[in-house]
């Protein structure tokens, strides 16, 4: 399998001058990220609120253009595209937004929303080619001729998420960001729609990025995990490597608070503190004010710590790993 997507060293900031009082501040949303995903296979993006996921997603769908790096899909560097390219290309890559009620026009039958996509980028299809398009998305994602002419307030939150993703379907992507598209759902309708989008994953060889904070539902669905903390990716593996034997100190704090039913019991690592504002990142590490393993060091490992930046190394960014 081949590498379909990729980002390497992109830094994506933000100037915070003006909410500063005037000072030249920026705002790292990534700051030196690198990673890629293969042909086939789903990419887990994970990390707490503000950690840089979301923005990561709209980097590798050229929605984002990075302050430093480069973002390629397939042999395209999305930062170096004029719009009319970059649009063309945009029928290969399509988005899932977190909340379906907003991404849908209010106002619009729902069959006229899935048909745009194909009214844009597919412009040598007929009217009848269309409607037999729209139609097999609909019963593709468990919905029904007659749903085509409702509107969005009409439906469920699972239902309206799948006529978003059916959407996203419409132009045939070969790679697909999911941005939390379960977590404003009930925990029943989650698990339909995420059998749902490994379903249709087989069905339309999609390659696909998975933004969660939810890790039961990153192990369901990926089959790599890339951990982001503050902008930095801390750890990257397979998902079964990754639960298994997690080796950054952020990692298995996250691991440790999974709810678990039955089986021995594991043992929770509480962080102290919030993630530091990206504003003022620590220095070197920037997860040593909250990490457990760096109170047990020496004053020389410590110093190392507040002063280095850890690579990201065979898999793990920490200068002590286990």
């Amino acid at each position: 399998m081949s590498e379909l997507a990729r980002v390497d060293g992109v830094r994506v900031g933000f100037d915070a001058s003006r909410a500063l009082f005037g000072k030249p501040r920026m705002l790292w949303a990534l700051d030196g990220v690198t990673l890629s995903l293969t042909e086939g296979r789903t990419l887990g993006i994970v990390g707490e609120s503000g950690s840089g996921k979301s923005t990561l997603g709209r980097v590798l769908l050229g929605l984002l253009r990075p302050t430093e790096g480069t973002a390629h899909f397939e042999a395209n560097d999305l930062g170096a595209l004029a719009p009319e390219p970059l649009r063309l290309l945009r029928r290969h890559m399509q988005l899932v937004f977190q909340d379906p009620y907003s991404s849908l026009h209010p106002r619009r039958k729902v069959g006229d929303a899935v048909r745009e996509p194909l009214e844009v980028h597919r412009p040598d299809l007929t009217e009848a080619q269309r409607d037999e398009r729209v139609l097999s998305l609909f019963e593709q994602v468990g919905l029904k001729a007659e749903h085509l002419t409702r509107l969005p307030h009409e439906f469920s939150g699972g239902q309206r998420q799948r006529i978003v993703i059916a959407r996203a379907l419409a132009a045939e992507p070969k790679f697909l960001v999911a941005d939390e598209p379960v977590s404003a759902l009930d925990v029943s309708v989650q698990a339909q729609i995420l059998n749902l989008l490994l379903e249709l994953k087989q069905r339309h060889h999609l390659t696909m990025a998975f933004i969660s904070h939810d890790l039961k539902v990153i192990r369901r669905v990926c089959d790599d995990v890339a951990v982001l903390y503050l902008g930095r990716v801390v750890e990257q593996a397979t998902t079964e490597k990754l639960f298994a034997a997690p080796r950054h100190p952020y990692t298995r704090a996250l691991l440790s608070a999974i709810p678990r039913l039955g089986g021995a019991p594991t043992q929770r690592v509480v962080l102290t503190g919030e993630i530091p504002s990206p504003l003022a990142p620590p220095s070197g590490c920037t997860f040593h004010p909250r990490c457990p393993l760096y109170a047990k060091l020496s004053a020389p490992d410590q110093q190392r710590c507040r002063a280095e930046r850890p690579l990201l190394k065979d898999g793990v960014a920490c200068h002590f790993a286990e």
